[in-house]
């Protein structure tokens, strides 16, 4: 248990019997009033943020959190299967609770799969990913420095907007926070 003024942004916690990430905290002494802390949670379950105000005496359950590296391996249209790369252990989750990860997940991908008391809370995908580009209009000779963008489809069926001078085939690389792109790594 930790006091909410010990409450960071990126922690873990457990409220309401309820796992929520601390989006933001501030604390306040108004005046002459006790201390107390204002936290903007969102709640790892349904995604939903909620504000809190804490006194500064309140203990919070803080989460522990078990992190694994896991190699995606394939989908079967209803799970998506996954390998502790130590262990050797395989799991499956559905597209629902991978929710836009899915969008990045190419066979061997490593990505860190968060667990709480032995179950899967999330899935968090490398920042960057290289994917090939299967679908989009003819690039153009020598367009390296204009600031038009076309679309392109992915090989996982995302589609990003891309420079001119990038041609079907190419391996691009995308940031998966943004969902943008971010370089041409190879070209076809």
């Amino acid at each position: 248990m930790i006091q909410a003024t010990q409450l960071r942004p990126g922690m873990v916690v457990k409220f309401n019997n309820e796992l929520h990430s601390v989006f933001s905290m501030t604390h306040r002494t108004p005046g002459n009033l006790r201390g107390f802390v204002q936290a903007k949670m969102r709640n790892l379950r349904s995604g939903s943020m909620i504000e809190h105000r804490f006194s500064s005496e309140d203990r919070i359950e803080k989460a522990v959190l078990e992190e694994h590296e896991m190699e995606y391996l394939y989908d079967d249209g209803e799970f998506y299967y996954f390998m502790n790369t130590e262990s050797f252990e395989q799991i499956h989750l559905t597209k629902d609770f991978l929710g836009d990860c899915v969008e990045y997940l190419i066979p061997q991908l490593k990505v860190t799969v968060v667990f709480y008391e032995g179950k899967p809370i999330s899935v968090e995908p490398p920042q960057t990913v290289d994917m090939k580009v299967i679908e989009t209009e003819p690039g153009i000779k020598g367009a390296t420095v204009s600031n038009v963008q076309k679309p392109a489809k992915l090989e996982t069926g995302l589609t990003v907007a891309v420079p001119p001078f990038v041609n079907i085939g190419d391996v691009i690389r995308v940031n998966t926070s943004e969902g943008t792109y971010q370089e041409r790594v190879t070209t076809a």
